[in-house]
């Protein structure tokens, strides 16, 4: 069988790269292009499964690959909805210190807004009441206006659709296999070449960085997230976004409540180690191949405990439990009841990449190259916010424009 031969191959369908592949065209308006993707349509792992959040940026430092794109890529998303008459919701969000340790996170949070110019201020108790009339009353809080909430799969599905009209060619149902010459891979359609590959693969960005001979200190993580979503009853006390001070030596930001832009409250996400990359339900997606590795790596990080691992499982695993999970929504809306949280089949899995010799998650996003390939490691939060701004950043680091 003769190989497909593309000058530009990009391994993943999610949000990275749908808009790699837009920022490319955009550069090299007659390269042949592909996507390809083990799925059957685009978005079908994290970016069809988020909250729709685009972040203001204020979490991370200056000193970050994250910092530098987040802000402009949540303004560049905006455009692009603006554009094509996707639904959106510039709402704002808080950010509630509920104990007085907090406050020195709440001080670095101001400092973060201040040098990535992003629009957050200290708000008081009126304005808070103002703002959100059920939220907490803790010893602070800052209110970041230009939140947004977002249809993220209609995002997706239009990228697709403006992607397929500019020539780029998607292949579903294509998974790459092994690596066959220095400019081909296998995969389940037949060999593919390419020019350079752009390896945009989510949770398995690792494997494939792998066979590229990359990646070899790092292994991505699976950790749950799994959701409650309030009743018609409960609903009307949430008016946009309630989020709780971070802990800052851990990459989530902890269970907070979030009006998305059908209108729905939802209450998480959790952050509970997995044992599959698509370990969506309790025992579905646990596949005996993978869990065995990502177990022994669990294993790993809980008998190091880097990044207080082993207090953040504890925490994590006890959110199956409703009672717990009630208890850490509470701290953000105290009126909240059992009653009023519903289940609901929303989860997602946020793939972490942790340094396998050291035992530490990494927090900011990751490239590595070859000569003719670039490979994204931990597009975690906040890649769908930053996506736009990072496919530039992932295009000039390729150097191919």
């Amino acid at each position: 069988m003769v190989a497909s031969s593309y000058d530009f191959v990009i391994v993943g369908a999610g949000i990275v790269g749908l808009t790699v592949a837009s920022e490319l065209r955009h550069h090299h308006p007659r390269a042949h292009i592909a996507i390809l993707d083990k799925e059957a349509m685009p978005g079908m792992h994290a970016s069809g499964r988020n909250s729709g959040v685009l972040h203001s940026g204020i979490y991370y430092s200056s000193d970050t690959l994250k910092a530098r794109v987040c802000a402009e890529g949540g303004r560049r998303m905006i455009e692009f909805a603006k554009e094509e008459k996707i639904p959106y919701s510039q709402c704002g969000k808080l950010i509630l210190a509920t104990a007085e340790e907090q406050l020195p996170t709440i001080e670095k949070l101001l400092d973060n807004a201040k040098e990535n110019r992003i629009p957050a201020e200290r708000i008081d108790q009126q304005q808070l009441s103002e703002i959100e009339p059920f939220a907490a009353k803790g010893p602070a809080a800052i209110y970041c206006p230009t939140t947004t909430v977002i249809d993220s799969l209609a995002v997706v599905k239009r990228l697709r659709e403006k992607l397929e009209q500019q020539g780029v060619t998607f292949l579903f149902h294509t998974k790459v296999l092994r690596r066959t010459q220095k400019n081909e891979i296998e995969t389940t359609r037949g060999a593919v070449r390419f020019d350079f590959l752009y390896n945009c693969a989510g949770a398995y960005a690792d494997r494939i960085a792998g066979i590229f001979g990359l990646a070899k200190d790092y292994a991505l993580v699976p950790f749950k997230g799994i959701y409650w979503k309030l009743n018609e009853t409960a609903t009307p006390k949430i008016r946009a976004n309630i989020y709780p001070v971070p802990d800052v030596s851990l990459p989530f930001l902890g269970v907070h409540l979030t009006r998305v832009i059908s209108g729905d409250v939802y209450v998480g996400p959790t952050a509970i180690p997995a044992l599959g990359r698509e370990n969506y339900g309790k025992i579905k997606g646990i596949k005996a191949s993978e869990a065995i590795g990502i177990g022994v790596r669990l294993t790993n990080m809980y008998l190091r405990n880097k990044n207080h691992f082993r207090k953040m499982a504890h925490r994590e695993m006890a959110k199956y439990r409703k009672r717990n999970f009630l208890f850490a929504a509470r701290e953000l809306l105290p009126s909240l009841n059992s009653e009023d949280m519903v289940s609901t089949p929303k989860a997602g899995i946020r793939p972490q990449l942790v340094n396998i010799k050291t035992g530490k998650l990494k927090m900011d996003y990751i490239l590595e190259k070859t000569d003719n390939s670039l490979h994204v490691l931990n597009a975690i939060s906040p890649a769908f916010t930053s996506s736009f701004a990072f496919a530039e950043r992932i295009v000039e680091e390729s150097r191919v424009v």
